[in-house]
């Protein structure tokens, strides 16, 4: 058995990773930790894991955590997990950090959308989590820095495609909506219920922090500086992200030529899956799951290619996605412990 710690246990991502790890057949959840809630069983937190989680929230402490857990998981607002992580990976734990101060390999693209980096030189040794494209350096990491959630809904539907050169990298333009849960727990007025109620709004547009993080992996999948467009939008729901992606096409394709190519690179990808295209991917349909659902169209007239993504933002774009990092790392099965079953409704 792995033997796991969640630092950040108590807001939305540290709860979706202590619901999915309490019920990993390969790990035991040895500790959790919360500054807000130390000394309180998780259960008073969160009562819908009574019966299923009986740990108690504790004070940060990197010996303790050290000594109880194989994999540690930090699910911090950014900034802190820099001033971790160093003392974790000197005593050999491997770390899945979800927050953004381990995605970037380049420190001054980090500096510029966030704050000056402490452990710049674990940067060069980080992997960026996107499971279904780095799966080799994901195996031989100790360190991941997960994916943003906006990020893994734009980039699963675009890399294979920029990689098979049928799309111009200078034209990409991502709008995404998300789920309330998405701005995290602490307690905001955008996000009070009489703000996001009967309301939906763009914000941030092109200058959110995550469009730097997409085009570093574009450009890495292009070998060339790319700079997308990205406007995010709030939606009035707890959870769930959707995606439209619009991308000029370099030669006349059909949509039977976009369908293999998407099924051809994520052929043994079990989390991937590609909608008929009558059926547009749907948020509701990857609820609680570690699914992204991709769909498109080729809008003929005008030669430009409209792709559709949904995923479940706390699990595959959060939680899900570190733990589908631990078993790669850990050598176990990719989709230990992720298989729930979606909601038909």
């Amino acid at each position: 058995m792995i033997k796991a710690a969640v630092v950040g246990a108590t807001g939305y991502a540290g709860a979706e990773l202590v619901r999915i790890l309490a019920g990993h057949p390969n790990v035991d959840l040895a500790m959790i930790t919360s500054r807000q809630y130390a000394g309180e069983r998780f259960d008073a937190i969160y009562p819908a894991l009574a019966g299923q989680v009986d740990l108690r929230c504790e004070a940060y402490d990197a010996k303790k955590a050290c000594a109880a857990a194989d994999v540690i998981f930090l699910a911090l607002p950014h900034k802190l997990p820099m001033a971790f992580v160093p003392e974790l990976i000197a005593q050999g734990k491997k770390v899945v950090d979800l927050s953004a101060d381990f995605r970037f390999q380049d420190a001054a693209a980090y500096e510029a959308a966030y704050q000056p980096h402490s452990a710049r030189e674990l940067l060069p040794k980080s992997v960026y989590g996107l499971c279904e494209v780095y799966t080799d350096r994901i195996k031989a990491a100790d360190l991941i820095g997960n994916p943003g959630c906006y990020p893994t809904s734009v980039l699963l539907p675009l890399v294979p495609l920029l990689k098979a050169g049928w799309l111009n990298p200078d034209s990409l333009i991502a709008d995404s909506k998300s789920g309330v849960s998405g701005a995290g727990r602490s307690l905001s007025l955008t996000t009070h219920f009489c703000e996001v109620h009967d309301s939906f709004k763009a914000y941030k547009v092109a200058e959110h922090r995550h469009a730097p993080e997409m085009n570093a992996i574009l450009g890495d999948a292009v070998g060339t500086p790319v700079h997308i467009t990205f406007v995010p939008h709030l939606v009035p729901m707890s959870r769930g992200m959707q995606t439209t992606v619009y991308a000029d096409l370099n030669e006349k394709v059909a949509d039977d030529d976009i369908r293999s190519c998407l099924k051809a690179f994520y052929r043994e990808r079990p989390f991937v899956r590609i909608c008929p295209g009558d059926r547009p991917p749907d948020a509701a349909h990857v609820r609680g799951t570690n699914y992204c659902d991709i769909g498109f169209k080729v809008d003929l007239a005008a030669n430009r290619l409209v792709l559709l993504s949904a995923i479940d933002n706390l699990v595959k774009g959060a939680a899900g996605q570190a733990v589908q990092n631990m078993n790669l790392m850990t050598g176990l099965d990719e989709t230990a412990g992720l298989m729930q079953v979606p909601y038909p409704i």
